[in-house]
C-alpha cells in the first residue's frame, strides 16, 4: 500500500505547481486520487439534437460554441450567455452567477452541456448545470466522468492523471475481501471497481463498481468504529465525584432557569461523569437550545472532583467567545480560565504552559492549538469538543491523550437525524436538546427574487439607522479562494459606496489574519460596525445579541444546513430579528431547499429536509471525519448497504495482516493526506 502514498508531484504531467492545486482539492497521493469520485458523468452516446429539445426537459446536447456575451439583471446578478449550434439548429446556453465562465467558453470549441430546457422570447434556451469543453476524444470510454475542479485545473487533467494511476498502481491496491465473501455478497474485484467508477463500460458496471466501494469504505468504518469501542473498553478512567457545591453555585448564579432538555441532558452527562468508563457522548442542541452553559456545567463539575477541563473550538472567533463566556461565569467562583490559540503571544503561551503543567489553570479554552505536542496538563478530566464536524476523529483523540483516559463530550449545533447520528459517530453516546430557551423569538426568513434586492437593502438601512446592526453574507464561490475573496470586497465596496454609504460597513472573510478577523468582531460587538460583510466565515458561534438583520447574496449557492447556522448568529436579542434570502434558484434542488428553509425555523425538521434533497455526503456542507471518509457511499440511500457491512464486519478475516487494515482505515479516514517521497 506503500506505493500508493506516493505524492502527486512526482506524477509525470505534476509537478510542484499543479500539486499545489491539486491539494486544494484535497488530493495529495495516487490513494486520494484513486478515491476522488466523478461527481457526474457525460454519456457521449446519448445526447438530444437542439431541434429536438422540449420546454422544462432536461436533456445533453453537444454542439459548437457560437457568440458569448455576459450581462448583468437588474438585481445585479451576471449571466452568462453562450450560442451553441448543432446541425439541427441553435440553442442559447445560460449560466447565472459564474461571471469566471468567460475564461472556460469561447468561440469555436465543440462543448457537451447538460441542463433543463426553456423556451423563452429569445427562443429557446438551456440554463446549464454541467458542462464540458471537448478536447480529450480519445478517451477509452465513451462516458466521461466529471470532477470537481479548482482554479488552474481542467477535466482534461484529472481524467489524463486518473488514467495514469489506473494503469499504474491498481497492482499496488489491496484486495481485502477473499473470494467467499465476494461471492456471497456478490461484488466485484477492487480493481474492476475502480475501472469502472472512473471510466464505466456501461451503467451496468458503474452499477457493480459503485456499491463495491460503497461497501468497502463502509465495512472500514465499521471496522474503525468497533476499534473506538474496544479501546474505550480497554482502557483507564477517571470518575468524577464532587469535592465542593461549584456546579450548584454556578447554576444559581444563572440568570435563568435550565429548560427541562437542559436538564435531562446534564443528568446523562454526570451520569456518565460519575461511571467507572470513559465518556465519550455527542451533544447535539439546535442553534440557540444552549448546549453552552451544559457544557459549562460538566466543566464545574470535572473541576469541583479535583480535575482540569479543557474547551476546543474550530476557529478563533469562536474560541474567544466560549472563553468570554466560560471566564464570566466561572470567576466569580475563583475558577481559573485561560485562553490559548494560535494568536497567542509567545510570552504568554510560555506562561499559560506553564501554569497548565503546574495545575494552577482549571479551564483552558482554545483552537487545535491545544493539541500541539508541548502542552501538559497535570490532571485534565474532562475534553469538550465545539463543533465536533469541523474535527476529526485524530484531533479527538490527540486531545482526549492530554490526559488519563479524560472524560469527552463532543458538540455540534449542526442537526443530525438521530439514525445518522448513531451510525456516523457510533462510538459515542447520544444526547439531544430538543428544545429552546422560552421567549426566544423566531427568525421571520424571507426569500427575495434579485429584481427586489434594493428595497431589501432599504430596510438594512432603517432597521440599522433605528440602532439595529445587521449581517451581509457574500455569496460562496466554489472554484477559488480568489473568487471567494473577490466576491467579499466586491459586495463590501458597493455597500460602502452606493447602497448603504451613511452606514460603517465592515468586512470580514477568510484570508483575515487572526488578529484582523479578531478586530473587525469586536469593532462590530461594541458597534462602530453597523454591517458586517462577512463570507460564511461567521456561520459558527458569533453571537451580537443587537444585530437583528441578515441579507444572504444568491442564497442558492448554500446548503440548507449552512443557511439554517448563518440565520442563527440573528435572533439572540430582544429585537424581532429578519433573514432575507436573495436568490434567484435555477435548480429543483435548490427551489426546494430555500422553500424549505424559508418554512421552518426548525433544525432538526430541517436536517430531515436536507437529507432527503441531496443526501448525507453534502449534509455538513464541510468536509467531517466520517462523511469526508465516504466518498462512493450514501448513508440514506445505501441503508441496506450500511446492514450489509455491520454483517460483513463480523465475518471480515483480514486477507492481509491487521496492520495493513489499519492503515488502510487511517488513510480512508483520518490521515488521506499522508505522501510518501519521491
Amino acid at each position: 500500500m506503500d506505493r500508493l502514498l506516493r505524492d502527486l508531484q512526482y506524477i509525470k504531467g505534476v509537478g510542484p505547481k499543479r500539486s499545489r492545486q491539486l491539494q486544494r482539492l484535497g488530493l495529495n497521493s495516487v490513494f486520494d486520487l484513486l478515491w476522488n469520485i466523478p461527481r457526474a458523468y457525460f454519456n457521449r452516446s446519448s445526447t438530444t439534437r437542439i431541434a429536438g429539445l422540449q420546454n422544462g426537459q432536461p436533456a445533453n446536447i453537444r454542439g459548437k460554441v457560437g457568440l458569448t456575451k455576459t450581462s448583468r439583471s437588474r438585481g445585479g446578478m451576471v449571466i452568462f450567455k453562450a450560442l451553441v449550434q448543432d446541425q439541427s439548429g441553435a440553442a442559447t446556453a445560460v449560466w447565472f452567477n459564474q461571471p469566471f465562465m468567460t475564461e472556460i467558453i469561447k468561440t469555436g470549441q465543440e462543448v457537451f452541456l447538460s441542463g433543463r430546457a426553456r423556451l423563452s422570447y429569445e427562443g429557446i434556451q438551456l440554463q446549464v448545470s454541467e458542462y464540458e469543453v471537448i478536447t480529450d476524444e480519445d478517451s477509452h470510454s465513451p462516458i466521461l466522468p466529471i470532477y470537481s475542479l479548482t482554479e488552474g485545473l481542467s477535466q482534461k487533467l484529472i481524467r489524463s492523471l486518473t488514467l495514469t494511476s489506473l494503469r499504474e498502481y491498481m497492482d499496488f491496491y489491496p484486495e481485502i475481501l477473499n473470494e467467499e465473501l465476494k461471492r456471497k455478497y456478490k461484488l466485484c474485484s477492487i480493481e474492476y471497481a475502480f475501472n469502472n467508477i472512473h471510466f464505466p463500460d456501461s451503467r451496468e458496471a458503474y452499477r457493480q463498481a459503485r456499491r463495491r466501494l460503497a461497501l468497502e469504505e463502509l465495512l472500514l468504518f465499521q471496522l474503525q468504529l468497533e476499534k473506538a469501542e474496544r479501546g474505550a473498553a480497554a482502557s483507564e478512567y477517571i470518575i468524577h465525584k464532587e469535592k465542593s457545591k461549584l456546579v450548584d453555585k454556578i447554576a444559581d448564579d444563572l440568570p435563568f432557569k435550565l429548560t427541562p432538555a437542559q436538564r435531562r441532558v446534564v443528568g446523562e452527562i454526570f451520569a456518565d461523569m460519575e461511571a467507572p468508563r470513559p465518556m465519550n457522548r455527542l451533544l447535539q442542541g439546535d442553534v440557540g437550545a444552549g448546549k453552552t452553559i451544559v457544557a459549562a456545567l460538566a466543566m464545574a463539575k470535572a473541576v469541583a472532583s479535583g480535575f482540569q477541563a479543557a474547551i476546543m473550538a474550530p476557529t478563533e472567533i469562536l474560541a474567544e467567545q466560549h472563553y468570554l463566556t466560560m471566564d464570566k461565569i466561572f470567576t466569580a467562583q475563583r475558577v481559573i480560565v485561560a485562553h490559548l490559540t494560535g494568536g497567542t503571544s509567545a510570552g504568554e503561551r510560555r506562561l499559560i504552559l506553564e501554569a497548565i503543567k503546574n495545575g494552577k489553570i482549571d479551564i483552558l479554552v482554545g483552537t487545535h492549538a491545544l493539541i500541539q505536542a508541548d502542552i501538559e496538563f497535570a490532571s485534565l478530566g474532562l475534553v469538550v469538543i465545539d463543533e465536533q464536524h469541523r474535527f476529526g476523529v485524530r484531533q479527538r483523540a490527540a486531545l482526549s491523550r492530554k490526559g488519563a483516559a479524560p472524560d469527552v463530550l463532543v458538540m455540534t449545533a449542526t442537526p443530525i437525524p438521530r439514525t445518522l447520528a448513531l451510525t456516523v459517530y457510533g462510538d459515542l453516546s447520544l444526547s439531544v436538546i430538543d428544545q429552546l430557551p422560552p421567549g426566544r423569538k423566531t427568525v421571520k426568513t424571507r426569500l427575495v427574487k434579485p429584481e427586489y434586492r434594493l428595497r431589501v437593502y432599504r430596510y438594512v438601512q432603517e432597521q440599522v439607522t433605528g440602532g439595529a446592526q445587521a449581517y451581509v453574507v457574500c455569496p460562496l464561490v466554489e472554484e477559488s479562494e480568489k473568487q471567494d475573496l473577490q466576491a467579499a470586497v466586491s459586495l463590501y465596496e458597493e455597500l460602502q459606496a452606493r447602497l448603504l454609504p451613511d452606514l460603517n460597513v465592515g468586512l470580514i472573510h477568510g484570508r483575515l489574519k487572526p488578529m484582523e478577523k479578531e478586530m473587525a468582531m469586536r469593532m462590530f460587538k461594541q458597534g462602530q460596525i453597523q454591517v458586517l460583510v462577512s463570507t460564511s466565515v461567521i456561520e459558527v458561534g458569533v453571537d451580537v445579541p443587537n444585530a437583528s438583520v441578515m441579507v444572504i447574496e444568491q442564497a442558492e449557492r448554500f446548503g440548507l444546513s449552512q443557511l439554517h447556522q448563518l440565520r442563527g448568529r440573528v435572533g439572540r436579542g430582544r429585537l424581532q430579528s429578519y433573514c432575507f434570502l436573495i436568490a434567484d434558484p435555477q435548480k429543483e434542488e435548490a427551489v426546494q431547499r430555500l422553500q424549505a428553509i424559508e418554512r421552518t425555523a426548525d433544525g432538526f425538521q430541517l436536517a430531515e429536509e436536507d437529507l432527503k434533497i441531496r443526501g448525507p455526503g453534502e449534509f455538513w456542507g464541510i468536509k467531517q471525519h466520517g462523511l469526508d471518509g465516504l466518498k462512493a457511499a450514501n448513508l440514506i440511500k445505501d441503508q441496506k448497504l450500511v446492514e450489509i457491512s455491520r454483517q460483513l464486519s463480523r465475518e471480515f478475516i483480514p486477507h492481509h495482516d491487521d496492520r495493513l487494515i489499519e492503515k488502510y482505515i487511517n488513510l480512508k479516514f483520518n490521515k488521506s493526506n499522508q505522501v510518501a517521497p519521491n
